[in-house]
């Protein structure tokens, strides 16, 4: 019976590995990192937001608030999201949530008020923008969301289908 005897060819001693069998100077530092990457989600879900891509914005939300269910932003992006894709059974159940949350804010009385537009509640819709107006008249959104209702109230609410024949 011979023995074989395995040697191991390193430069240094048996202290400059890590337990995954890398060098320990390769093993990144992630003490300054979040427990999980769920701003990576919410920056990407804002991204497909603005470029106007609602389905996507609304999955990457969703997987946010899988992650931490009571995040504002996660709460407050879905439910725009959903809004905009007119699953507004979500968007409710996400206001819901968000309002003990955060409160009496701005964000919530215009991302409100712009979902009860989106279905045709105008004057509850005014009572919510008006309410964000107050808080800063100097905030941009509030004063276009009055903009945007001033417009809609002043055009006849039509079905879906009513221009087909034309």
């Amino acid at each position: 019976m011979s023995l074989v005897g395995l040697t191991a060819c390193t430069e240094g001693g048996i202290g400059e590995f890590s337990s995954f069998g890398d060098n320990v100077s390769t093993v990144a530092d992630t003490s300054d990192r979040d427990y999980y990457p769920d701003d990576q989600l919410l920056v990407e879900a804002k991204l497909q937001f603005t470029n106007n891509n609602y389905g996507k914005a609304n999955a990457l939300f969703k997987r946010a608030l899988e992650v931490a269910p009571n995040d504002p932003q996660a709460l407050l992006g879905y439910a725009a999201s959903s809004d905009m894709l007119r699953r507004f059974d979500q968007s409710d159940m996400a206001y819901r949530k968000l309002q003990p949350i955060i409160g009496n804010r701005i964000e919530f009385h215009n991302n409100y008020g712009y979902s009860q537009l989106l279905r045709g509640n105008l004057q509850v819709a005014r009572r919510h923008f008006l309410i964000a107006y107050e808080m800063d008249p100097s905030n941009e959104f509030a004063a276009n969301n009055l903009e945007l209702l001033r417009n809609s109230s002043s055009y006849q609410r039509r079905s879906r289908g009513d221009l087909r024949g034309i």
